[in-house]
């Protein structure tokens, strides 16, 4: 079956159906969702969508920045809802340096936290750092565990945004967490086998959140789109395009982003 690739984008509406306000035609917008549970994507020139899957983009936002919210910046902000009150707080997040990371830290600092993010190389710890983050952790040269000992006093971090749970539920029996401390999960992408011991959730009375961005709540969804285009109205919220591919050069994108030297998103232009 023809497949077109890709959920998130940003475009102009040309037609709308029954229903929807005429006025919306011209409407600069951005896309989530684009190809969840069906076969063509937003990597062409034109995408049919349920109307509340094109949300306004504010005044101020390129295409090309608008591109890269869709699935990244609705998991980071769903993410950090569920992390609860931050002011003040500890976060560590996982792969600050990477899509959903790169929102995560920046989010975590407007709503007050201490972002300790983790990197795999002194690239993606630029990245992070240029988005907020106040401390970094390279997992692949420091023990993640002595580390946050050493900057939180022992104490622990009191949340962890998390892309790998099959890594970080490790930790939670080594003091990374604080007692009572929430971890929000939204990946496992080292494995989908978790091996968990019970007992260290029990006494740490840790509160673990897992989500999927494809299937939040109608209440969730439309919280998280409101509380993002505040962020694009006010101008605080930063984005990253690495590089720019014409649609006819789709392969070498993918294969750019297969390779993972790109920091930051990249974006295919349409004709």
């Amino acid at each position: 079956p023809l497949i077109v690739p890709h959920s998130d984008g940003a475009g102009v509406i040309t037609a709308v159906g029954a229903g929807v306000p005429a006025s919306r035609v011209g409407e600069r917008v951005w896309i989530w969702n684009g190809q969840w549970q069906r076969p063509l994507g937003t990597a062409s020139q034109f995408i049919v969508l349920a109307a509340e899957q094109a949300v306004t983009l504010p005044a101020g936002t390129t295409d090309a920045e608008a591109a890269c919210l869709g699935i990244p910046a609705l998991t980071a902000q769903q993410a950090i809802n569920l992390a609860g009150d931050l002011s003040g707080r500890t976060v560590l997040v996982i792969g600050a340096g990477a899509a959903v990371g790169h929102y995560v830290t920046q989010m975590a600092k407007l709503a007050g936290a201490r972002v300790i993010g983790t990197v795999g190389s002194q690239a993606r710890a630029d990245h992070a750092r240029a988005a907020g983050a106040d401390e970094l952790v390279n997992y692949k040269t420091e023990s993640v565990v002595e580390r946050i000992h050493a900057l939180t006093q022992g104490q622990g971090v009191d949340a962890i945004i998390d892309m790998d749970f099959s890594t970080t539920s490790g930790w939670l029996s080594q003091g990374v967490l604080r007692r009572h401390g929430v971890l929000v999960c939204y990946g496992s992408n080292v494995s989908t086998e978790v091996p968990v011991t019970f007992r260290p959730l029990l006494w740490g009375s840790f509160d673990l959140r897992f989500f999927l961005v494809y299937d939040l709540t109608a209440q969730d969804r439309a919280r998280t789109l409101s509380q993002i285009n505040d962020l694009l109205r006010s101008g605080r919220l930063k984005h990253a395009v690495a590089q720019h591919y014409p649609l006819k050069d789709i392969v070498k994108a993918h294969e750019a982003v297969e390779a993972g030297q790109a920091i930051g998103n990249i974006v295919i232009d349409l004709p």
